[in-house]
């Protein structure tokens, strides 16, 4: 499909233009925050304990969503914990793309007992819920950023794998590989070449929706407190914190959950209009 089909569409895709709008506000947001909040995430200042929203009545050096049961600025949490989560997400996801892609495409290729032992292997992990099978991980090997990301990572890719390898599967005794093999071109030029472009459409498509799980997930994780160490804020341990004040200070928990809630709907509408806009049956 040519670029600027896959633009003009995804201009003409609404779900698309709100997700992709909402995630770019986010990230920028987030991303440039330590520029210019004028709080410390970490710094506890007990006088200002549960201190309610001042809805920006004082600018940015008040409270405008309130203060946690430690006294520091939500606002200044939530923002640098979005930036925190937003990262595990966009990196996750990146891992979780290419160990997928890469089991996918061999084991699709060459089949063999390679392949009948690792469908076999993904079929176990697929019956356990993703959560509980990441609550097993971190419980072995303990609570720290490299071994969030690396639990996320293990547990992410399975999914994609089977995507790829399904693809491949009705690929590659199709016509252009077979011309591909009769000119001489080997195994590695053949899957890399030929099989690897055809199955980024796919791949994209999983991995816009793959966003939103990710988040999800560490999310979860986070406020188990297996998942971002603490005093480092992240979306889950937010609403963790303030789990036990939801009915004396609700604004500790509604604010990240908010951000929560439009952070996944956008990675949905986003993904969902990528969907569209990779239909075959899109004449737009």
């Amino acid at each position: 499909m040519k670029l600027s089909t896959v633009l003009r569409r995804m201009r003409k895709s609404k779900l698309f233009m709100i997700g992709f709008t909402l995630l770019v506000i986010i990230f920028l947001v987030c991303g440039t925050s330590h520029f210019w909040v004028a709080w410390d995430a970490e710094q506890a200042v007990l006088r200002s304990r549960l201190a309610p929203p001042d809805w920006f009545a004082n600018g940015l050096k008040g409270h405008p969503l309130g203060c946690d049961a430690l006294g520091r600025d939500i606002l200044t949490r939530l923002l640098e914990g979005g930036w925190v989560s937003l990262k595990i997400t966009v990196l996750v996801t990146v891992i979780s793309m290419i160990m997928g892609a890469f089991v996918g495409l061999v084991c699709g290729y060459y089949g063999g007992r390679v392949d009948m032992l690792v469908m076999r292997c993904c079929d176990i992990l697929q019956a356990i819920p993703q959560l509980m099978l990441a609550i097993c991980v971190v419980a072995v090997m303990g609570t720290s950023m490299f071994n969030l990301f690396f639990t996320l990572s293990v547990t992410g890719w399975i999914g994609t794998a089977r995507l790829v390898r399904a693809t491949v599967l009705g690929m590659k005794n199709k016509e252009f590989i077979s011309a591909s093999r009769v000119l001489g071109a080997t195994g590695k030029r053949v899957l890399w070449k030929e099989l690897f472009p055809n199955t980024l459409t796919p791949l994209l498509i999983s991995a816009s929706g793959h966003f939103g799980g990710t988040i999800l997930l560490e999310t979860s994780l986070s406020y188990l407190g297996m998942g971002v160490p603490v005093p480092t804020p992240s979306w889950g341990n937010l609403i963790s914190d303030g789990r036990d004040y939801i009915t004396s200070a609700p604004w500790v928990v509604i604010a990240p959950g908010i951000a929560l809630m439009i952070t996944i709907l956008a990675f949905n509408f986003m993904g969902d209009g990528i969907r569209d806009v990779f239909d075959p049956k899109n004449t737009n």
